[in-house]
């Protein structure tokens, strides 16, 4: 029996509104150990709300039935756009991929259970709630997330959301309303290939320290870096590579020289060095940095990419300068206490993220990776050989 299975969960408006995103993340992949394969940003019509609500109800056990009820009555309530205002609702969505992937998300996820105390086990437990008053009557619902109880159901749910990618855009242009003086801004986050070389807690906890900025997430990929596009996107970067490495490696080679030798090279020689080795080194760090982005050197095949990452959009006021103040500077030794890259980073090519600088460079690498693109309807054809 093939138990490679896909499995969704969908993240709530109000736990994305509470910034809790995060907490949920790390849980998932601590949890679970599964390869994130798709994660996406939607903004549900109500049709697609209607459609998805309409699959919750099955099965004739009376205890099931009251929660799926409660359940289709909250995705009705919270899912589609707000009844007074129209403004649509924020919902993420990450599919997971692999062995018994439906069991691992489901017990990570935990059940709906009234009268359950808060013990923390699942993402149920630590997030969401069942409060019952006195009269038996259901006081408050927040499940938190929602997700599928078997594989034939996720099937069927993911299938839906699948369908309707391309209409409920990935991208969430115009969702959030700000005050009409608002310096609002979109900017580029990518967590980095080191954050996903084993199941860690890390790309929550990342998405968690941003989410001091109280930035909104607009928009979310799971990507894979072609060759050609590390070279395009960090073209800049290897531009001014030269000028940076000639200022470090002349100094160094001057010290190693002497040592070496045993003797003073003349002052200012350590400019001619670096002069001489700019060129040969800057292109070394170069393909450093290509290589641990998408697993390949700055030279191999254009289309050639095997090292994931995670893109996602931060809108806001001043958010360029924000997300770059909570990620901190590029060589983690020098970051604030308490910055990601403080926290997370190795060295100055291990440092857990990217940030865009500026928005027009944001505008110019969100094209690069192709931030809009809708995978998740790729990735569930191929998946089930279906036709959306």
């Amino acid at each position: 029996m093939n138990h490679d299975q896909l499995a969704y969960v969908l993240i709530n408006p109000y736990t994305i509104y509470k910034s809790r995103t995060g907490g949920v993340i790390a849980r998932l992949f601590t949890r679970t150990a599964l390869d994130l394969v798709a994660a996406r940003m939607f903004a549900p019509s109500r049709e697609l709300t209607t459609e998805y609500a309409n699959t919750i109800i099955s099965g004739e056990n009376a205890s099931d039935r009251r929660i799926q009820e409660l359940t289709r009555q909250y995705i009705l309530d919270n899912y589609s756009p707000d009844s007074k205002t129209g403004q649509p609702r924020r919902v993420m969505m990450l599919v997971f991929r692999g062995e018994d992937a439906v069991k691992k998300i489901r017990a990570t996820v935990g059940q709906i259970e009234p009268g359950r105390g808060p013990v923390g086990e699942t993402i149920r437990d630590t997030y969401g709630d069942y409060i019952v008053g006195p009269d038996g009557q259901i006081r408050y619902f927040e499940p938190a997330v929602l997700a599928a109880q078997t594989p034939e159901e996720v099937e069927e749910k993911i299938k839906i959301w699948a369908k309707h990618a391309g209409d409920d855009t990935g991208y969430l242009d115009n969702v959030v309303h700000y005050p009409s003086r608002a310096n609002v801004q979109q900017t580029l986050v990518l967590l980095k290939p080191d954050n996903f070389r084993f199941p860690s807690a890390r790309p929550g906890n990342i998405v968690d320290l941003i989410s001091r900025t109280g930035l909104y997430i607009i928009g979310i990929k799971v990507h894979h870096m072609t060759v050609a596009e590390a070279n395009e996107f960090y073209g800049p970067v290897q531009k001014i590579l030269p000028d940076i490495l000639s200022k470090i490696s002349g100094p160094r080679a001057k010290a190693v020289l002497e040592k070496e030798f045993g003797f003073a090279l003349p002052e200012g020689s350590e400019k001619t060095l670096g002069q001489f080795l700019a060129p040969v080194h800057s292109e070394y760090q170069f393909d450093l940095i290509v290589r641990f982005m998408t697993g390949h050197g700055a030279t191999e095949p254009a289309n050639a990419a095997s090292e994931k990452i995670v893109a996602l959009v931060y809108e806001g006021p001043d958010a360029v300068n924000k997300i770059r103040t909570v990620l901190g500077a590029t060589d983690p030794r020098k970051a604030a206490p308490g910055t990601i890259r403080r926290e997370l980073g190795q060295d100055i090519l291990v440092n857990a993220a990217h940030a865009s600088d500026s928005l027009e460079n944001a505008k110019r690498e969100m094209a690069i990776i192709k931030i809009r693109e809708n995978n998740l309807k790729s990735l569930v054809e191929q998946f089930y050989h279906c036709q959306l």
